[in-house]
């Protein structure tokens, strides 16, 4: 029998299950640029640092990610307090936490099993969270909502994959799915849809038009894919990520009628809805739209998405998230219960989050005042440091960037001489890239290139967040605009 070992392995070891030959080419192929090999060598030239291997710089500044607290903002107070209450209940005896902290605490752990967020939740998520959420939605939009058409998910990526997952037809070829989405993208779309073996109709924003959506080019996209997938659902992303606009009510409009007449789902992902800076422009919910245009369109189904991890409070580490579905039919619904089941139920202490966010405390509640205040000191250097990028970058020679609306991101075009998209070339990688790569070793700020999220055939381009301190995003912006000059000078 020793023989045996060598039938199976080589040499008398072990052959490995999996190889990169064999491993599935669904997940081979995946591209997930917000964490891609820039980010992979960011974390590398951290570790040198820390070693003592000289640089240019001290520090590593990543502004490839839209995390909120990794860049030093603080964490909400109410918010900490009800989480610390959850996990800790002698502290209800303590007069250090307020009593609208409390009542709060109390309503989520009275729908825990065992009153302990220990325990496992139904799979949609705990009640009265879902009817907090409800409750918020409604006010938000005027329009009813109801608590069974929330489903509390592990941030908002895991509820638009597990929607993503429904919408798949189970064949390959021609009979595959087809879903819109928009090109720039955040990757966890096109991601998806590779690990799925979905079709990607890809639709472009208009740039010229600080990155609007056209019916024109929705219609030219639906249409170049007629006869290679089944066309199931339009992807949305407002307010917009890497792009940062925010779509007017018109544009919500038009995708809503496009939808209905081309027989498509609508995928709504809303969760910078807090996130609004530019004046003039405001957040409309694809749900209010959609039900105030009445049918046919109101009858069309739509998911929408909403997560902890942006808007004011930035917790991402939580994996707070829910999703609103409506006009879907009964036993889909039943179908989709089932599907979240197998994953037994998202954090409790990441739904414990989403209840602050819809259940916030009112100004004649103890904790409004500072509530408030936290909120608005967040979401107005936001706003001073989007119009500090957009600026900023509008100032460089060979930079032009939009105006950073909304979100937490500026997406601005690189305007790269022939000799560098031909170094880049010659390295085996896209010219911005090569850029991103360039600037990341010569300054230590680490963006995303362009390339990871989608763009326009010959245009280039960088996402980087507005999230640093604004002391610290004007030096980053200095050493940006110095790196840049240089960059022009050595391959003009």
């Amino acid at each position: 029998m020793q023989g045996d070992s060598q039938v199976n392995g080589i040499n008398g070891h072990h052959a490995p299950v999996l190889t990169m030959d064999n491993v599935n080419p669904r997940v081979r192929e995946m591209q997930y640029a917000v964490r891609g090999p820039i980010v992979v060598r960011a974390t590398e030239i951290e570790k040198e640092l820390k070693e003592g291997v000289k640089k240019p710089f001290a520090r590593v500044m990543k502004a490839n990610i839209g995390d909120c607290h990794a860049t030093g903002q603080i964490p909400n107070t109410f918010l900490r307090q009800v989480i610390a209450l959850c996990s800790y209940p002698p502290l209800f005896e303590s007069p250090d936490f307020p009593e609208d902290a409390k009542s709060r605490a109390r309503r989520i752990l009275d729908g825990c099993r065992g009153s302990s967020v220990g325990s496992y939740s139904a799979s949609a998520g705990i009640d009265p969270i879902r009817e907090d959420i409800a409750n918020y939605i409604s006010k938000r939009d005027g329009i009813p909502s109801k608590a069974e058409d929330v489903i509390l998910c592990t941030g908002a990526s895991d509820g638009i994959k597990t929607i993503l997952s429904m919408l798949m037809t189970g064949k390959d070829g021609k009979d595959r799915a087809g879903i819109m989405i928009p090109v720039p993208q955040y990757p966890l779309y096109s991601a998806t849809l590779t690990e799925y073996n979905a079709y990607p109709i890809r639709y472009y924003l208009n740039e010229e038009k600080n990155w609007s959506l056209d019916l024109d080019e929705l219609k030219r996209a639906l249409n170049s894919c007629r006869g290679e997938c089944v066309p199931r659902a339009i992807c949305v992303i407002n307010p917009g990520n890497p792009t940062g606009q925010v779509l007017t009510k018109q544009n919500i409009q038009d995708i809503i009628r496009f939808a209905s007449d081309e027989n498509l789902m609508i995928l709504a992902d809303e969760v910078y809805q807090h996130n609004i800076y530019a004046k003039g422009s405001a957040f409309f919910s694809f749900k209010k739209v959609l039900t105030e245009m009445g049918p046919p369109y109101s009858q069309v189904e739509l998911a929408s998405f909403m997560s902890a991890s942006k808007g004011y409070l930035g917790e991402c580490g939580f994996r707070g998230g829910y999703f609103e579905v409506i006009n879907m039919l009964p036993d889909v619904k039943a179908c989709l219960l089932k599907s979240i089941s197998a994953k037994l139920c998202p954090p409790i202490l990441g739904q414990a989050v989403m209840s602050v966010v819809s259940n916030f405390p009112t100004l004649n509640e103890p904790s409004g005042a500072l509530y408030a205040k936290e909120k608005e000191e967040v979401l107005a250097g936001l706003a001073r440091k989007a119009r500090m990028v957009t600026d900023l970058f509008n100032s460089i020679d060979g930079i032009k960037c939009n105006e950073v609306q909304g979100a937490m991101y500026s997406f601005p075009r690189l305007f790269l001489p022939d000799k560098a998209v031909e170094e880049a070339k010659a390295r085996g990688q896209t010219p911005d890239s090569f850029y991103c790569f360039q600037l990341l070793e010569e300054t230590g700020i680490c963006t995303v290139p362009g390339s990871g999220f989608g763009e326009k055939e010959g245009t280039y381009h960088l996402r980087m967040t507005i999230l640093p301190p604004e002391g610290e995003i004007k030096d980053v912006l200095g050493l940006f605009k110095e790196f840049h000059m240089k960059f022009l000078k050595k391959y003009q």
